[in-house]
């Protein structure tokens, strides 16, 4: 089976290969555009509000960018934040770390000066310790490939640094096809079971979140961040469309038939320009309470 196109880029667990497979470059390269036209543009005023009134902080902006990929998160980012900036870039892939570091921006929207460094290792054991100094982190298309211990872990480390979290792109579980056809429900069920496997949370990761954050006393605000794609995007549609039906039939073999007939003409009609589709994203923004409990 293809890889799906809603797999994070990063190794979470130690009891996976030593040497897990790379996540394309070309995928990622192939979903940046529409990853940046989806993240919710109304969350960036509150961050934007908290990184202006930091409680304690002197200097550049330290932002922690989680299973960074290819740093899509960065490009979009750094130059919508005014003043100088450190990116501190995580991944398990050095592959990809290399192609973050090269890519990444060099000037914030005020002209400041950026900065990267990287760092190869599990996102899903951060400790408060490897946020210290933390301004914020970030992540895109992570939380859904986090087990409930594993999001706890992250609200924990992000709370006890007492940094705000900008989370995006976490796969709702809900995608619009047009025109529809019978099968779309169906798919779309098997998808999301498969995206709750071993434990991960798929389409209630980001619920799960909110409750993780909230429960350590971090305000949350969470917005829709929609993949829509048309004819302009019919490459990436395509590629969307052989993981989203992959995973369903790894999930419930029973349908391969129907599913490679379905698949067929979601694939002709992608290419003709007959084919919309939108698949549901969400945003979230956690920002801890500021020292000393003030709110």
């Amino acid at each position: 089976m293809g890889r799906s196109g809603e797999r994070a880029t990063v190794r979470l667990r130690e009891s996976e290969p030593e040497e897990p497979p790379r996540y394309a470059p070309e995928w990622l390269r192939l979903r940046e555009g529409a990853d940046a036209a989806a993240r919710a543009q109304e969350l960036l005023d509150p961050l934007r509000i908290r990184l202006a009134n930091p409680p304690s902080r002197t200097g550049a902006l330290t932002v922690h960018d989680l299973g960074c990929g290819t740093g899509s998160m960065g490009r979009w980012l750094a130059p919508r934040l005014d003043g100088s900036q450190h990116w501190v870039l995580h991944d398990h892939d050095p592959y990809l770390l290399h192609f973050a570091a090269v890519g990444s921006p060099r000037s914030a929207a005020d002209g400041s000066g950026v900065t990267v460094e990287t760092r190869r290792g599990d996102v899903a054991r951060l400790t408060p310790d490897a946020l210290a100094g933390a301004s914020l982190v970030t992540a895109s298309a992570l939380l859904d490939v986090l087990t409930r211990e594993e999001v706890v872990t992250l609200a924990d480390a992000c709370v006890g640094a007492g940094c705000p979290a900008l989370l995006t792109l976490s796969v709702a579980g809900r995608v619009e096809l047009t025109p529809a056809d019978p099968l779309d429900a169906e798919i779309t069920e098997a998808f999301n079971t498969h995206q709750r496997r071993a434990g991960l949370l798929g389409p209630d990761a980001v619920t799960a979140a909110c409750e993780a954050f909230e429960e350590r006393g971090a305000s949350v605000q969470v917005r829709p961040s929609p993949w829509r794609l048309g004819p302009e995007q019919s490459a990436l549609t395509a590629q969307w469309l052989r993981g989203w039906v992959g995973a369903a039939v790894e999930q419930r073999p029973e349908l391969r038939d129907r599913a490679a007939r379905y698949l067929r003409d979601r694939l002709a009609a992608c290419a003709a320009g007959e084919l919309r589709v939108v698949v549901q994203h969400s945003d979230l923004l956690a920002v801890p309470r500021p020292t000393g409990g003030v709110s």
